[in-house]
């Protein structure tokens, strides 16, 4: 039988699941749940365990740090509430423990549920991880067939992406994943980048993303520098660049000098691993061979630095 309550640790599952047209399975989500629209009326089951809005991204970096190396978990979950929802199926992740619940915190909220609900982990590091996903959540709630379209849908997108981008010079990129201290891409985006008929050199591709110098981006001389904050929506990444410029040599690098330098919606298009990488692929096609690759998206998908 096919779970009938379902909760979502992560908010590109809730979005999964919404694309699979189980939305109306979904009892509980978390705090960042925010796609589709209709996922913010759920009912709330994880919130942040730090208060992040006021800092700066060194702060937020150095207090997520010390959360995550002391009690495991930046988030906390509402036990009492998952109790009330009683769901059959849990989705969370072992990827990442910035980005939902850790296991420990999982366990001990479940562990005075009347019935152990099954718990779905997603692990993706690449884009084709994040295809499988969607298939095995489809498995998971009864949905195949639809999850088949969708991956068949993505796929055949991806392609027509490779098939503009492929003869074109390969423009040299850095997608910036936090802005102090800086980070570099990891996981998928550095795939995406590829797809889009970019490279980037400091990438790490299926891996995670790690602190690199400023002068290591110095060094490689971008054409086209993405800044993604992990995260963060379009306004609030504007906000985390907006101190960039002051960096040493920023004048000296290829992307200022051309004024392709763009800020971006992370959250929708590249921190979450979801369907939605798919349009994250297609706008990174256009920032780096615009001439090339038309944007159809929103116009809060991304801005030039000024």
């Amino acid at each position: 039988m096919s779970p009938q309550r379902i909760v979502s640790f992560l908010p590109s599952a809730t979005e999964m699941v919404y694309a699979l047209g189980a939305g109306g399975r979904l009892v509980g989500v978390t705090h960042e749940c925010d796609f589709p629209p209709e996922a913010r009326r759920k009912a709330v089951v994880v919130r942040p365990a730090l208060q992040l809005e006021t800092m700066s991204p060194g702060e937020i970096d150095a207090a997520v740090s010390g959360q995550a190396s002391t009690s495991g978990s930046v988030y906390n979950v509402d036990a009492a509430l998952l109790r009330e929802l009683q769901p059959d199926l849990i989705i969370t992740q072992d990827l990442c423990s910035v980005c939902a619940p850790a296991q420990d915190e999982i366990s001990r909220a479940i562990s005075d549920l009347p019935q152990q609900p099954r718990i779905l982990s997603l692990t993706p590091h690449t884009l084709g991880d994040v295809l499988r996903n969607v298939r095995e959540l489809g498995l998971a709630i009864g949905c195949n067939a639809e999850a088949e379209r969708l991956i068949r849908d993505a796929e055949q997108r991806l392609d027509r992406i490779r098939a503009k981008t492929s003869g074109l010079r390969r423009a040299r990129v850095f997608c910036m994943e936090w802005t102090d201290p800086i980070y570099c891409s990891g996981h998928w985006v550095p795939e995406m980048v590829e797809i889009a008929g970019g490279s980037d050199a400091i990438a790490r591709k299926g891996d995670d993303s790690v602190r690199v110098a400023w002068e290591e981006v110095v060094a490689v001389a971008p054409e086209v520098l993405v800044i993604a904050p992990c995260g963060f929506d379009l306004a609030h990444a504007k906000q985390q660049a907006s101190t960039l410029p002051q960096l040493p040599g920023w004048e000296t690098v290829p992307a200022v000098h051309s004024g392709r330098v763009y800020v971006v919606d992370a959250n929708s298009y590249f921190a979450r691993p979801g369907l939605r990488l798919v349009d994250g692929t297609e706008l990174l096609a256009h920032l780096v061979h615009p001439e090339h690759s038309e944007w159809r998206g929103s116009s809060d998908a991304f801005a030039k630095l000024d």
